[in-house]
């Protein structure tokens, strides 16, 4: 017996301290819901974990944040080896695809998570684009990026231009930026490779995607892009973009003191110019329809659930609480500038309420118009490449003088070649 004590001595100090410490040392260690994200989801979803410890307060919600690229390619690590995974998934549109496609991620329209049944609830571009080609809902939509056309109003003043002269057509926008260059030396964008982004994305025919359709037929020598690179050769030939990178330090300067005089983009954009690209430039931007009454999206983000997720049921119970509750939605709208996939959201009053530092605007109601009217597009998994191959094509035509057509021809082959890989 006296052997056994010093045993029994150490059970019952186990068993105080774990009383004390609320439960007993040996109880199952608490669970630990793993999400990956990147700036601004991951406030968004900061701000909401203790909304969902309310119902599991036994769950440990852990948000590992990265810059969007090294998110990216964390992510695509982390799938490609199938470690480190996430329960929680974060992804942008431009990458949606590639994961779609890849076969690692989880099938949220199916049982057990049956999110196809809320389908009517999402703007269905938004819906589409987190869809595979065979129709599984791999990606739940949580914001998007309805496009639309920043400008300067003090700048178009000093030019004698109207908003008229630059959405009446894709023309008569670049020709106004002849006259804003001649008139006050400001660009009419920052880069040429703008145009080109917004004019491919804009009304895509249903069954299209953005570069190849739903059959894996390459589309990027159509009309579409042929127009697009035309235009941005003018833009450049014309000396009206200042070969400004995105996301640069120039970039932001040029928005600062209005050298840049229009910024094709997201909505989410003016946001950003509010709260720290350009917020000294209040009440001097306002919004428009992109020219010629096009329609298209520009990023958006999505929540989805690795196969190799551990905790999948409490996964799924955080994508459906951050993407199907319309406070929570309205509540990221207001804080952060997502622009909500929940149609529940579209009706709110928030909508009508002037933008102060677009000039009291009420320009969400001209998003909530193009977001209503934006075709959905088919995502495939040789999208990003498409769009690496086909900025070095465009390069060349702006650089080097290449012809377009050409340009295109060779993107074309070289993406049809990566597609028989």
């Amino acid at each position: 017996m006296a052997t056994l004590q010093p045993r029994v001595l150490l059970h019952a100090a186990l068993l105080t301290l774990g009383c004390l410490a609320g439960t007993a040392p040996w109880a199952q260690a608490q669970t630990v819901l793993a999400i990956s994200a990147y700036p601004a989801v991951d406030e968004i979803a900061k701000a909401a974990i203790a909304v969902f410890k309310k119902k599991h307060p036994e769950v440990d919600v852990k948000i590992t944040s990265r810059a969007f690229a090294d998110h990216h390619t964390a992510m695509t690590t982390a799938l490609s080896t199938a470690s480190n995974l996430p329960d929680v998934m974060v992804l942008e549109y431009g990458y949606v695809g590639r994961f779609a496609e890849g076969g690692g991620l989880e099938d949220l329209g199916a049982a057990p998570y049956n999110l196809q049944a809320q389908q009517a609830r999402i703007v269905p571009f938004a819906y589409r684009q987190g869809s595979t080609s065979a129709g599984k809902l791999v990606a739940m939509p949580t914001d998007i990026g309805p496009g639309t056309l920043l400008y300067r109003t003090d700048v178009l003043k000093k030019a004698g231009l109207t908003e008229a002269d630059l959405t009446q057509s894709w023309d008569s926008y670049v020709a106004s930026g002849v006259k804003i260059k001649a008139a006050t030396g400001a660009y009419l964008m920052a880069h040429a490779r703008d145009i080109k982004d917004i004019m491919i994305r804009a009304d895509i025919k249903p069954g299209e995607g953005l570069y190849l359709d739903k059959t894996g037929k390459v589309l990027v020598d159509t009309p579409r892009f042929v127009r697009a690179f035309e235009l941005a050769k003018k833009v450049r030939e014309q000396k009206l973009d200042g070969k400004i990178t995105s996301w640069s330090n120039e970039w932001s300067e040029g928005f600062k003191r209005g050298t840049i005089a229009t910024q094709m983009s997201g909505a989410w954009l003016a946001g950003h110019l509010s709260t720290w690209l350009a917020p000294d430039t209040k009440g001097q931007w306002r919004a428009a329809q992109l020219p010629e009454k096009a329609f298209g999206s520009w990023g958006g983000s999505f929540y989805s659930i690795p196969k190799g997720a551990k905790n999948k049921a409490l996964a799924a119970e955080f994508i459906q609480m951050m993407t199907l509750t319309p406070e929570l939605q309205l509540a990221a709208f207001k804080a952060q500038d997502a622009f909500p996939a929940l149609l529940d959201v579209h009706n709110d009053a928030f909508f009508e309420q002037p933008i102060d530092f677009l000039g009291g605007q009420k320009a969400r109601l001209l998003w909530r118009e193009a977001a209503r009217k934006i075709t959905a597009v088919d995502v495939h998994k040789l999208d990003p490449i498409a769009d690496e191959i086909i900025n070095t094509e465009l390069d060349k035509v702006l650089d080097q003088g290449k012809d377009v057509r050409a340009a295109l021809a060779d993107a074309k082959a070289l993406i049809e070649r990566r597609a028989k890989r």
